[in-house]
């Protein structure tokens, strides 16, 4: 066997692997449910109810085997990051960078004060670094809004007139959203993307250490068929309760899941559209979008560019790899419910449109498997709402209802109570496995208990998020669905700013987007008391996701409530408990910016715009 051909053979047999505890896992769990259902035969109504959970199935059993195979790598290899990204070394520290850089910051019609202060201290850190001058920063606006762009230019203006930047700074607004961001991206490589080798992206809400920026450019020197390197995001230390707890939850579950997908997708893993490096030339040449046939919301422009794109670049022979390491890369995660669900339905809707992408001829499989997975990753809440509410109308039609004291087990002619049982706890079990890991890796490491705040901290924040992720799954698997359903019928998303800054959600603003969560989640009560009463015990993480789905936005909000979680250190990352130099000068310029535009807008003062010259010198 030649050298060149023992990494094709080796990830050949990892995906064999990988594919064969899938599709094991698949069969059993289908073949437990076949046996729940098929006590007295199958009846049409079952075949139904088969066919859903099985389509919901692998995207479960994936997530699953991910976590474990990344948790097993983590504790049971001595090297696990060269096992799943084997990487050319890249060149040593102070070494002079041979190429150029394009760090590309997307924004539109959103407040640009706090992305300043982020693009602000990302350029210290990256002067800090000596290599500064092998990059510069482009600000790629779509901005229509009058106010909001003016605020950008005043903003652009006084930061380029800060003394001593190494690096370039441009600032670029167009007067139409051609393509959405993806358009955005595509404008800036034709007309500037030939000057650089590669190409940074960060969204509004990213910042990235200038350490991490130079590895990244290092990196992709050292390996010439590497076409995008993706990195490990982490949310940046929030306040807002929903924030704060969603993004602790993903914290320690998304290391572990991503170094196990990592080992078996290899040089055709992911790309999530930001905190990336990009090869610019086969970008360029090979990543164009393609028009979808038809008119929105499945036709038109691509939404979801990045699964794409990964795809394209893996097409044209290039790698794309993720390194699942948290170091000097973070974002900002949405502060209430309405804002996570808004993100969400974006990328639900774009995701989507994949479907007709996946008979395109050339893509390889992986790539096209990527595109698959991204689809499923949307498809997976309807199905199992489906699955629900057939279970639910089979219930209805049932004749008799099930002794209102008796348990479940003691119930004889269910039949097939206790294989559901069973099938019951190994669904549940492989929901939770991604989190259940990464709290373990986190509690085996002294240093990582110690990052955390010990690990009586861990735990305490550990079933805090488990209530909150069990009450914000059952949420978002009926707005997906109802999403989905409108998709169907022609609707499609406004494509509206992000909002990031924290606020409480009232009733009334909550009541509108979550009424059908509350009525749904009445008529499934009513109904398992009428006719099912002793399964609602094993209901009540979903009966209490959608009765519970207003109170919850409203409550994940309150201010007081992050306050407090913060205070007695519950569910805070790393960073809040030792925040890296780049996030105190990030929170310093921010603070500063917010003294000058609280200053500009006092009665009785000249206006002045956002951040003037003198407050910017305390960038430094």
């Amino acid at each position: 066997m030649t050298r060149g051909a023992a990494p094709v053979v080796r990830m050949a047999r990892r995906r064999a692997v990988f594919a064969a505890l899938v599709g094991v896992s698949i069969l059993s769990l289908v073949g437990l449910m076949t046996a729940v259902l098929a006590g007295d035969g199958l009846s049409v109504t079952e075949v139904v109810l088969l066919v859903l959970f099985a389509a919901n199935t692998p995207w479960l059993v994936i997530g699953f085997w991910n976590a474990v195979i990344g948790f097993i790598l983590t504790h049971a290899t001595r090297d696990p990051l060269q096992v799943v990204a084997p990487l050319a070394p890249a060149a040593a520290d102070g070494t002079p960078l041979a190429s150029r850089t394009a760090i590309v910051v997307p924004i539109r019609n959103e407040d640009p004060l706090p992305s300043y202060a982020r693009i602000a201290a990302e350029i210290e850190s990256l002067e800090a670094t000596g290599a500064a001058s092998a990059f510069a920063l482009f600000i790629l606006s779509d901005t229509d809004e009058p106010a909001v762009a003016a605020a950008e230019e005043d903003l652009f203006a006084d930061l380029k007139a800060k003394a001593g930047h190494a690096v370039p700074l441009h600032y670029r607004r167009r007067s139409r959203n051609t393509g959405f961001k993806a358009g955005n991206l595509r404008d800036f490589c034709e007309t500037h993307g030939h000057a650089f080798d590669f190409m940074i992206v960060l969204d509004a809400d990213s910042l990235m250490t200038g350490r991490r920026l130079v590895e990244l450019v290092r990196t992709m020197e050292a390996n010439p068929s590497l076409g995008i390197l993706q990195t490990l995001v982490v949310g940046l230390p929030a306040f807002s309760p929903f924030a704060r707890i969603f993004q602790f939850g993903m914290r320690h579950g998304m290391r572990v899941y991503t170094m196990g997908s990592a080992w078996w997708q290899g040089d055709a893993g992911p790309y999530w559209g930001h905190n990336a490096i990009i090869r610019l030339s086969p970008f360029i040449e090979h990543c164009r979008l393609p028009a979808l046939k038809g008119q929105p919301p499945f036709g038109g422009p691509v939404l979801s560019h990045d699964q794409l794109e990964a795809a394209l670049m893996r097409r044209a022979g290039y790698a794309v790899r993720v390194v699942p390491v948290e170091d000097g890369s973070f974002e900002e995660n949405p502060p209430t419910l309405p804002d996570f669900l808004m993100r969400d339905l974006r990328w639900c809707q774009g995701n989507l449109q994949y479907v007709q992408l996946l008979s395109r001829p050339g893509f390889n499989p992986m790539g096209r498997l990527q595109l698959v997975l991204a689809i499923l990753m949307y498809t997976a809440a309807p199905l199992w709402l489906g699955f629900l509410l057939v279970g639910f109308g089979q219930l209805l039609l049932m004749p008799a209802a099930l002794p209102a004291g008796a348990s479940a087990a003691s119930v004889p002619q269910a039949s097939g109570i206790n294989i559901g049982l069973v099938l019951y706890a190994a669904v549940m079990l492989m929901v939770m496995t991604p989190k259940i890991l990464g709290i373990i890796d986190v509690l085996v490491s002294r240093g990582s208990r110690l990052a955390y705040g010990g690990a009586a901290r861990v735990l305490i924040g550990a079933f805090v998020e488990l209530v909150f992720g069990l009450l914000l799954s059952a949420s978002v698997a009926v707005t997906h669905s109802i999403f989905i359903a409108g998709l169907l019928m022609g609707k499609q998303i406004t494509w509206s700013p992000q909002k990031r800054e924290n606020r409480t959600i009232p009733l009334r603003k909550a009541l509108p987007g979550l009424w059908p969560h509350l009525v749904l989640g009445i008529a499934a009560s009513a109904l398992l008391l009428w006719k099912a009463p002793a399964i609602i015990p094993w209901a009540i993480p979903i009966l209490a996701g959608w009765l519970l789905a207003i109170p919850f936005a409203c409550m994940t909000s309150w201010q007081a409530i992050g306050v407090r979680l913060a205070r007695w250190g519950v569910c805070a990352v790393p960073e809040e408990l030792d925040p890296p130099h780049e996030i105190q000068r990030m929170n310093a310029i921010a603070a500063a910016l917010q003294r000058t535009r609280a200053t500009a807008s006092a009665p009785g003062r000249a206006p002045a715009p956002p951040a003037k010259a003198a407050e910017m010198a305390e960038f430094r």
